[in-house]
């Protein structure tokens, strides 16, 4: 007698499996489909798919575990379902549950289980990398550099910044306090990320120094690791993202607050609660440490409430047009829509345009661009369009890994544009 096999992160978001009524409306939205128009591709689809592995219609197979991950869990088709089926959350535990039954596959699971979480040791593999990079590849501008056509893993072609010959939490001191006679308003953790700890680390600087020059404490904890997005939610990795889930609670557990500048590790660790919480205790900590989260523009906006003269614009980027792409994270996931929106229009030295579909989705998605990266590029092609119809000088973002997206996608497509984090258009 053939037995019904049981997926226990699947049946955890079966109320979701249940509410979609196949009425398609995720076609018009989802960025994948819209170049694929392959059922499989939308999220509709994909549905079906997980209903039928419940039913035991279907097993998990390599093809079905690709058609997992062709998702960029951008969220558009959450936004656009009538029924408010949230399908990124059961494609994440579907992809769990994969795990579970085929594993990770080589190289992710050397990285993920040990690089990642060992912070000292990914960064002499970084170093090294920063070694090859300098040496194989050539620059095409600035400190940016191309990635040879043979690394098909990182994506043909890919223009990316340079690895930083110093990092960040090699550059600051745990503790960073305001200037002298600078009153301390308040004491806050801040979690620098992977990008922003080795590729952007004078941005993680200027961040240091803005806030403590409004009067803020920053602590840069040793102890922090990898926020574990592309762990957990990208690769369904649950048992290595609960281990660098509690290295991170534990780095911050003494902090009012942990400030983020990058959408998708806010993100990631705010979903630390719905996807990694196997016990009580870890449901607990994982709750406080969710509410002490805040993106950089939230922070400066919400909680601080700073004055428009607080933000001083760097000289360079006076008198130019400025545009935004919202991160999906940061928009649909966060809800942080209005406050970096609410800062650049503020700026009386700048000239703010708002770019058509400034939400949609870039094709980033961490492992996604570089599983499927001639997809990321069509993708990112329609944002080129959207940005080029602005006639700004500078784009700018709030998440690194977009960020890296749109100086590729400026790159390939000749654009002038320079791609900044929001946080560099200042002092």
């Amino acid at each position: 007698m053939k037995t019904t096999p049981v997926y226990e992160q699947i049946e955890k978001f079966k109320s979701d499996l249940d509410t979609c009524t196949k009425c398609g409306f995720c076609m018009s939205a989802c960025p994948v489909y819209q170049e694929e128009k392959v059922e499989s591709s939308v999220a509709r689809g994909k549905i079906m798919l997980i209903r039928s592995l419940l039913s035991g219609e279907l097993e998990v197979t390599d093809e079905l575990a690709e058609q997992l991950n062709r998702c960029t869990l951008c969220m558009t088709c959450a936004q656009n379902c009538p029924a408010g089926t949230h399908v990124p959350s059961v494609i994440t535990a579907a992809r769990a549950d994969k795990v579970k039954r085929k594993g990770v596959p080589f190289p992710y699971n050397f990285i993920f289980r040990w690089l990642l979480p060992r912070r000292r040791l990914f960064g002499w593999v970084v170093r090294f990398v920063s070694w090859f990079q300098g040496v194989f590849m050539p620059k095409t501008e600035g400190t940016i550099r191309h990635l040879s056509f043979f690394l098909a893993a990182l994506g043909k072609g890919r223009h990316i910044p340079q690895i930083a010959p110093k990092f960040l939490r090699q550059s600051v001191p745990e503790v960073n306090k305001p200037p002298a006679g600078t009153p301390v308003t308040c004491t806050v953790g801040y979690f620098t990320g992977c990008m922003t700890d080795f590729v952007f680390p004078e941005l993680g600087k200027k961040i240091i120094k803005f806030l403590n020059n409004n009067g803020v404490e920053v602590i840069v904890p040793r102890g922090q690791g990898c926020c574990g997005a592309p762990v957990f939610l990208g690769t369904g990795d649950f048992d290595t993202g609960r281990k660098m889930a509690d290295a991170n609670v534990k780095a911050f557990q003494d902090l009012d607050y942990v400030i983020t500048d990058c959408a998708t590790c806010a993100s990631a660790m705010k979903d630390y609660v719905k996807f990694l919480a196997d016990n009580e205790e870890r449901k607990q900590e994982y709750t406080e440490f969710e509410a002490k989260i805040k993106d950089i523009t939230e922070f400066l906006v919400d909680v601080l409430k700073l004055s428009p003269s607080a933000y001083k614009v760097a000289p360079e980027f006076k008198g130019k047009t400025v545009t935004f792409h919202e991160p999906c994270h940061l928009g649909r996931y966060l809800g942080v829509k209005e406050q970096p929106r609410q800062i650049l229009n503020s700026l009386k030295d700048i000239k703010y345009m708002e770019m058509p579909d400034a939400d949609r989705c870039c094709g980033m998605a961490g492992t996604f661009s570089i599983n499927y990266y001639e997809l990321s590029k069509k993708i990112a092609d329609k944002k080129a369009a959207s940005i080029r119809s602005t006639d700004a000088d500078v784009v700018v973002t709030d998440c690194p890994g977009c960020q890296i997206q749109l100086i590729d996608t400026a790159k390939r497509n000749g654009m002038p544009q320079q791609v900044l984090h929001i946080m560099e258009l200042f002092e």
